[in-house]
């Protein structure tokens, strides 16, 4: 690993810090050589820190460390990408990042697509969509909704129209989701069983 910390001409690269898991930046620190080789060394995060001017170990105060999993370079040579595991809150003001934002996995649309239904689940007396009905109707309606969607699915999955293929994966995972909330639950619980299965 060849950094350019000669560069802005202070000795020092910017080190995005990133959850290993949920891939949410944590914060951004400045790193010289003497630190960056700490960290390496320790697994725990360690800092140039330009105001007290010396070393510092995210976490020497609170114990919220940061343990390092892993260490990228940006194209340029300049800027370090390090993947951690947090201990406790990243931000000195308690907050799970450093732009006050909760450090919660997500799944691009698809968690904007939960939100929407657990909205319709909660608030079914303002909306008369067809998630709300389907709550409405209870779980075995919900869960019989999976079981026609998934033979569906299996259906289109012998034939060869892509098309009708994919339209009836994105059906059934949409009522999958229906089904994990009606059940109290998430994607996210779901992850978590299978990176335990994983281990």
């Amino acid at each position: 690993m060849k950094i350019n910390f000669d560069k802005n001409g202070d000795g020092l690269v910017p080190a995005i810090i990133q959850d290993t898991s949920t891939k949410n930046v944590l914060m951004l620190g400045y790193m010289n050589k003497e630190s960056l080789e700490k960290t390496q060394e320790t697994k725990k995060v360690t800092f140039y820190s330009r105001t007290k001017k010396r070393l510092w170990t995210k976490g020497e105060e609170s114990g919220n460390f940061l343990t390092m999993t892993d260490i990228q370079i940006d194209c340029d040579n300049d800027t370090l990408l390090i993947s951690v595991i947090p201990t406790g809150p990243t931000c000195h003001t308690g907050s799970d990042t450093c732009w006050n934002q909760p450090n919660d996995q997500t799944f691009g649309f698809i968690s904007k697509l939960e939100a929407i239904i657990q909205n319709r689940r909660e608030n079914p007396e303002n909306d008369a969509s067809y998630i709300a009905s389907l709550f409405n109707k209870g779980i075995n309606k919900v869960a019989q909704k999976v079981g026609e969607e998934a033979v569906e699915m299996v259906i289109e999955a012998k034939d060869n129209n892509e098309e009708l293929f994919l339209d009836e994966s994105a059906d059934l995972l949409f009522h999958y989701l229906i089904l994990l909330q009606a059940k109290g639950y998430s994607l996210g619980d779901i992850v978590e069983v299978l990176q335990k299965r994983h281990k």
